[in-house]
């Protein structure tokens, strides 16, 4: 190996440590030491960045708590058991957790559906949504494909004959499944004591058109508003629930059992 060759060498590996050395020092200089609570915070927190809190990381969600800017209950994901951990750590009163669940609004599982065509497409619910709505007649309803079980980071969703089955222990109410469902079947509300009754249908149409497509759509008959005082509304050709007054109805299986169509569900 020529001098010319071997001093080029050294001379490349010199200046490689010498930039290495300056920018550990730079690092070291220009660091920033992070609040060693949020570390601590972090080590509460799920971790599965689900984004259910508003922030898109638990990291952020964490900064937010020790900068006062949100409240300890808002971690979805983890529940009360994280609130209480929480709690501790900061040395505050955790409230009361409100437990919310994911409901999916279509009861026509694939024994009820009405095809219109033999969909050979991608077998996702987006994919077939945006070519001529897949093969189900109706327009609204839930489309089969599992999107939202992919998008459900806890596991808590599984399909049960072509329909979305949510397991009330494991959802946290994160709404991924929300964002991922093409046809907004699928709604994050407050779960009643004692389990909450709910429209399992999204179809707008008259009765009739309904009845055309789905056994199991709402009609907009109006019986569930009569029974409930209002507690039920229609609008839109579409039964709907004032969700804050659920508690009023005493005797909700009533309601199921009333429902021409069987689309009010628990």
């Amino acid at each position: 190996m020529s001098n010319a060759v071997l001093i080029s060498i050294i001379s490349m590996a010199g200046l490689g440590l010498f930039f290495a050395t300056l920018l550990a020092v730079i690092n070291q200089k220009l660091k920033v030491e992070e609040d060693p609570l949020i570390e601590r915070i972090m080590e509460a927190l799920p971790g599965v960045n689900c984004g259910a809190c508003g922030f898109a990381s638990c990291h952020q969600y964490a900064e937010a708590i020790v900068n006062d800017k949100v409240t300890i209950m808002s971690c979805r994901a983890g529940g009360e058991s994280v609130s209480g951990r929480l709690s501790e750590i900061l040395g505050v009163k955790a409230g009361e957790a409100i437990k919310e669940l994911a409901f999916v609004h279509c009861g026509a599982d694939e024994s009820k559906r009405k095809k219109k065509a033999s969909y050979t497409g991608i077998k996702s619910c987006v994919a077939a949504h945006n070519i001529l709505g897949g093969e189900i007649l109706c327009e609204y309803g839930c489309l089969g494909y599992g999107d939202c079980v992919t998008a459900c980071p806890f596991a808590a969703i599984k399909m049960v004959n072509g329909l979305p089955r949510i397991d009330r222990e494991k959802c946290t109410a994160c709404g991924r499944c929300v964002i991922a469902c093409p046809r907004n079947l699928i709604s994050v509300k407050r779960m009643e004591q004692g389990g909450s009754i709910y429209v399992a249908c999204k179809n707008q149409s008259k009765g009739a058109e309904t009845r055309k497509v789905c056994p199991v759509g709402c009609i907009a008959c109006g019986i569930c508003q009569k029974l409930t005082n209002g507690v039920f509304y229609v609008e839109n050709n579409l039964a709907r629930t004032h969700n804050e007054r659920l508690s009023e109805i005493p005797d909700k299986e009533e309601i199921m059992r009333k429902c021409p169509v069987k689309c009010i569900t628990k």
